[in-house]
């Protein structure tokens, strides 16, 4: 192998080197001064039957002049769907989750299973047991996995108070 055939050495200093990229700005300083119309608030539910009984929370937020989300998604029957939503919600801008859902009230532990954003639990009244037992699977959370609970059907309280958190 002649001189110029021969490899280059992997160090040295007859190496040239590449000078170092210069330093980018931080990404989310950059951004924090862009106003997005962007919901600051998901409201999800186990049923399209449960509008009616989540609509006072939309209410409450538009009030306070907060910008939501709806979607119906259940813990049982759409559980991927669930799970994507909330591991996605911080990323688009979500500032909290309300999760309303009745009989056995999965919804909003699943998503406070899958998310670090505060998670408002609304029992909703069912034919039998008139909620209680959505009050009591929202209240009785494992640790590690919180969830506030209002009353049963309390979808105001819950509007109410996804804007407290939100500061606004």
């Amino acid at each position: 192998m002649t001189e110029a055939e021969s490899p280059t050495p992997a160090t040295g200093t007859d190496v040239p080197t590449e000078a170092p990229p210069e330093a980018m700005p931080d990404v989310e300083s950059a951004f924090e001064e862009i106003e997005v119309d962007s919901p600051l608030v998901g409201i999800i539910m186990g049923s399209a039957n449960d509008k009616p009984k989540m609509q006072p929370a939309g209410k409450a937020l538009e009030e306070a002049g907060i910008r939501y989300e709806v979607r119906v998604m259940s813990a049982h029957r759409t559980p991927d769907l669930v799970v994507e939503y909330c591991k996605a919600a911080q990323m688009r801008g979500l500032k909290a989750i309300i999760a309303g859902a009745g009989m056995s009230a999965a919804l909003p532990g699943v998503a406070a299973a899958h998310t670090s954003l505060p998670v408002i639990g609304v029992p909703i009244s069912g034919k039998n047991l008139g909620g209680m037992d959505a009050l009591l699977a929202i209240a009785q959370m494992p640790p590690g996995v919180p969830v506030a609970c209002m009353a049963v059907d309390g979808a105001k309280n819950a509007g109410l108070y996804a804007a407290r958190i939100i500061g606004l």
